[in-house]
């Protein structure tokens, strides 16, 4: 298989396991804390990448240097998951699903700024469509609601989010040293824990840890495993092979995965009228995986 065949299998798979925390997230959102479920989420994730890296490639001596640059990704990633559940306690997992879909134009963007990753015609039309697409979803097919563009405030927190996620893709290629996928995701996770671990230490004292409902710790335990241990290494694998665009490009699939796990967990489909911008998000898809 090839490196960019390996990436982009990489990020269909990323694309799965990140719908499933919209579809668990938005059930536990209003349970704890967003900054006290991710510093535990973090924590875990870490442990896990850190041992994948002992038991396979270990720590380079050079793997540890500068380790700015992993405090630096750190903080963006943090910022985003911190924001998407804080989002989720009011907007439904379809609509925030589509706000990320947004991120692929805004990584195009910084890709140019910290990369200058030119945008070929065909790639800004597939950002266009799929913008178009997300923003039908987001306003529920209201076009009354998009000409006053009345957004909702938990979309509209998720998409500040979102804005850090795109800045950090381009980023992780300009920062990496040659470190391999898991090797460079255990530093950003560690540092990411600190970070959590401060910002929310007076979350994670105030919360009863024993009197959480059941769907709380699925979600730490799965976003810790699926969603930021295993997506973290999938991001940054495909990162490394895949032009910024082309990696976020996955995310289109996202609401749709997201209505898939809605239906398994037993929630209803959303209205037909909506469906229609979830295809013009798979179209800009197709339009981005083509080769020029």
């Amino acid at each position: 298989m090839t490196g960019q065949r390996a990436g982009h299998l990489a990020m269909l798979l990323f694309s799965l396991l990140v719908a499933g925390s919209f579809a668990l997230g938005s059930l536990a959102a209003n349970e704890i804390s967003p900054s006290a479920l991710n510093a535990v989420r973090f924590w875990i994730a870490t442990v896990i990448i850190g041992g994948v890296a002992l038991s396979t490639t270990g720590f380079s001596r050079a793997a540890v240097a500068a380790p700015w640059r992993y405090v630096v990704l750190a903080a963006l990633f943090t910022t985003y998951f911190v924001l998407m559940f804080e989002g989720l306690k009011t907007a439904p997992a379809v609509s925030a699903a589509a706000v990320f879909t947004l991120t692929p134009i805004l990584a195009a963007g910084f890709g140019w700024l910290l990369l200058r990753q030119v945008l070929t015609p065909r790639i800004a039309l597939a950002l266009l469509i799929g913008a178009l697409g997300a923003i039908w979803v987001i306003f529920r097919a209201d076009v009354a609601a998009i000409l006053r563009f009345e957004l909702g405030r938990g979309e509209f927190i998720y998409f500040c989010g979102c804005i850090a996620h795109a800045i950090y893709t381009p980023l992780v290629r300009k920062l990496n040293r040659g470190e391999t996928a898991v090797v460079f995701s255990f530093g950003v996770l560690l540092a990411g824990s600190v970070l959590l671990t401060v910002w929310g230490w007076g979350d994670l004292m105030a919360t009863d840890w024993g009197a959480l409902p059941g769907i709380v710790w699925v979600t730490i335990l799965y976003t810790a495993v699926f969603a930021s241990a295993a997506t973290f290494v999938l991001l940054q694998f495909a990162t490394l092979r895949l032009p910024s665009s082309k990696v976020m490009a996955y995310t289109y699939l996202t609401p749709s995965w997201v209505i898939v796990w809605a239906l398994a967990l037993g929630g209803t489909p959303p209205p037909a009228l909506v469906l229609a911008g979830l295809l013009l998000t798979i179209v800009a898809l197709a339009l981005l995986l083509r080769e020029e």
